[in-house]
C-alpha cells in the first residue's frame, strides 16, 4: 500500500472543500502547496506530472476502481446487494440522500479529476516538444470531457424531468478561478455540447504516433470511443456512427475470441481493450478493489441476479459455471455459481490479492455494438446486424436472425455486465429498473421519472455554493 497523507483540498474548482488523501508519488493539484501549482509548470515533464495525476484519480476506488462501475451496477437489474459488510446497501435500495458518503465522494473525486485536468489545459510557456505538449493537452480536455459525462449520468436530471433541458451538472472549464467559485448548474444538453467540444478538441490536439501502446493513458482512438459512448447515450445516431467508425477503421482492435475472453481480463493491453487504467501491485486497491466486492471474502457484497444469469446460453463464455474458491475450483465462465448459491462475477476484474488488473474503461466490444446501434438507427438494418453477430459469435452464444432495439440491449447486458453500463442504458431508453427478483433485490421497482433515479447533490457542495440547486424529491 502507498503511504497515504492527509491534506485540505479545495476541489480545483471552487465547488467547496473536502478532506481528502493523497499518496507522496502524486503529483496532483493541492492548495495546501506553498507555490501556485499553475506557476510551477515550466517544462513538458511538469505538465505529465500532472496529467499522472489526473489519472491516478481516475485510478480511485471512488471513480473507476469501483465506484462507478458497481454503481451502474448495483443501481440495475444485473446485480444486488447482499450486505455481507453493508456496503452498496442503500445504493440497491435506491436511498441515498444528500448526506450519503457515496455521493460525496463520487462528485467530489470528479471535479478533482477535472481540476487536474483545467491545469494542464491553462498551463502556457511549457518548454518541450510542442507537439508532445499538445499530445498530453489533448488528453487532459477529453478527460474533462468523460468526467463531466459521467457525473451528469448520474447527478442530472434527464432520467427524471426529461429530455436535455433538465438540470444537469457545472461544467467546470478554469482551475481556482477567483471569478467563477460558485458555478451553476449547466443543463444536460449544455454538458453534451460542452463535452463534444472537448474532445473535437482533444482530437485536433493530438497526434497518433504519441499514443501509448500499453493503452494506459488516453489514445486518438479512445476519444473517437469516448464520443461515440456519449453520443450513444444521447441518441446522437450519425455522430455515434462517425466516431465509432474511426475506432473501427484504425485497424488497431478486434473482437477477442471465446477461447481469450477471460484471459484479457487477467491481463493487461488485450487486443480488445482500447484504455484500461492501470493497476499495479504497488497501487493495490487491496480489499476495496473490484474484485473484493464481486467475489467471496471479507466484502463481497455485489451478487449477480439470476435474471441476469439466465439471458446466457450453455457455453456462452460470460455465463455460469460452478465454482468453489475454498476448494480451488476456478469457474470457467465469467459468472461462478458459488456452493453457497450465490452467483459471482469472477471472470471481470479477477485477481484480489493483490488486487492488480488493469480496470478497462473502454473495450473494443463495445465500440462494436455502439456501431451496431448506430447503423439501425440510421436505417441500415442489414450491417447493423452483421455488427450485432460479431460479438455473440466470438463467445460461445447463438446469433441474432435479426437486428432490432432490443436484441442489441440485450447483447449490450451480456456483453457488458459487471462493467457498469446497465443502469445508463435502462435510463437512456426510458425503462426504468424493474424489480425480477422479490427475493434479491432491495427494491419494488423504481419506474422512469422516479427521482431516485438520480443521485442527490451532495449537502457538502450545496451548504457552500447556493448557486448549485438540489435534485428534485431530495430537499
Amino acid at each position: 500500500m502507498k503511504m497515504k497523507l492527509k491534506y485540505l483540498f479545495v476541489l480545483g474548482l471552487g465547488l467547496g472543500l473536502a478532506t481528502t488523501s493523497c499518496s507522496e508519488e502524486d503529483l496532483e493539484p493541492t492548495l495546501a502547496q506553498d507555490k501556485s501549482i499553475e506557476t510551477s509548470i515550466n517544462e513538458i515533464g511538469d505538465l505529465q506530472a500532472v496529467l499522472i495525476g489526473a489519472y491516478e484519480r481516475i485510478q480511485e476506488n471512488t471513480y473507476y476502481s469501483r465506484d462507478v462501475i458497481v454503481m451502474g451496477e448495483i443501481m440495475s437489474d444485473n446485480t444486488t446487494s447482499n450486505a455481507n459488510s453493508n456496503r452498496f446497501v442503500t445504493e440497491a435500495q435506491f436511498s441515498l440522500t444528500p448526506e450519503s458518503g457515496i455521493v460525496a465522494t463520487l462528485w467530489e473525486n470528479l471535479y478533482e479529476v477535472i481540476g487536474s485536468a483545467n491545469i494542464i489545459i491553462a498551463a502556457e510557456g511549457i518548454s518541450g516538444d510542442e507537439n508532445r505538449i499538445n499530445h498530453l493537452k489533448g488528453q487532459a480536455y477529453a478527460i474533462r470531457a468523460l468526467t463531466h459525462f459521467d457525473l451528469v449520468t448520474f447527478y442530472g436530471q434527464q432520467n427524471v424531468t426529461g429530455g436535455e433541458s433538465a438540470l444537469g451538472v457545472p461544467y467546470v472549464t478554469t482551475f481556482r478561478d477567483n471569478e467563477s467559485l460558485f458555478p451553476s448548474r449547466n443543463t444536460v444538453g449544455e454538458v453534451k455540447m460542452m463535452a463534444y467540444a472537448d474532445l473535437e478538441m482533444a482530437l485536433s490536439l493530438m497526434d497518433p504516433t504519441f499514443d501509448d501502446p500499453a493503452k494506459e493513458y488516453i489514445t486518438t482512438s479512445a476519444v473517437s470511443a469516448i464520443e461515440a459512448r456519449i453520443a450513444n447515450y444521447f441518441g446522437d445516431w450519425q455522430r455515434s456512427l462517425t466516431a465509432s467508425e474511426r475506432v473501427i477503421d484504425s485497424g488497431n482492435f478486434s473482437v477477442v475470441g471465446a477461447d481469450t475472453f477471460l484471459a484479457n481480463f487477467d491481463a493487461d493491453g488485450g487486443a480488445n481493450m482500447i484504455w484500461e487504467v492501470a493497476n499495479t501491485p504497488t497501487d493495490n486497491a487491496d480489499i476495496n478493489g473490484l474484485a473484493n466486492i464481486y467475489q467471496t471474502g471479507s466484502y463481497g457484497d455485489v451478487i449477480a441476479l439470476p435474471n441476469l444469469a439466465a439471458t446466457y446460453e450453455d457455453g456462452d463464455v460470460r455465463g455460469v459455471s460452478d465454482y468453489d474458491p475454498a476448494a480451488g475450483m476456478a469457474p470457467s465462465t465469467v459468472i461462478g455459481l458459488h456452493p453457497d448459491g450465490t452467483l459471482r462475477n469472477v471472470g471481470k476484474y479477477p485477481s484480489t490479492a493483490p488486487y492488480e488488473d488493469n480496470i478497462p474503461v473502454i473495450r473494443f466490444e463495445e465500440v462494436v455494438l455502439i456501431y451496431a446501434e448506430a447503423l439501425l438507427e440510421t436505417g441500415n438494418a442489414g450491417d447493423a446486424l452483421d455488427w450485432l453477430n460479431m460479438v455473440p459469435e466470438n463467445r460461445g452464444a447463438t446469433s441474432y436472425a435479426a437486428a432490432t432495439k432490443d436484441n442489441i440491449l440485450l447483447e449490450r447486458r451480456k456483453e457488458l455486465a459487471f462493467e457498469g453500463f446497465r443502469f445508463h442504458d435502462l435510463m437512456r431508453t426510458g425503462m426504468g429498473v424493474e424489480a425480477k427478483d422479490p427475493v434479491l433485490q432491495l427494491h419494488t421497482g423504481i419506474p422512469f421519472g422516479d427521482f431516485r433515479l438520480a443521485l442527490p447533490i451532495p449537502s457538502s457542495e450545496t451548504a457552500v455554493n447556493s448557486n448549485v440547486q438540489q435534485n428534485q424529491g431530495y430537499n
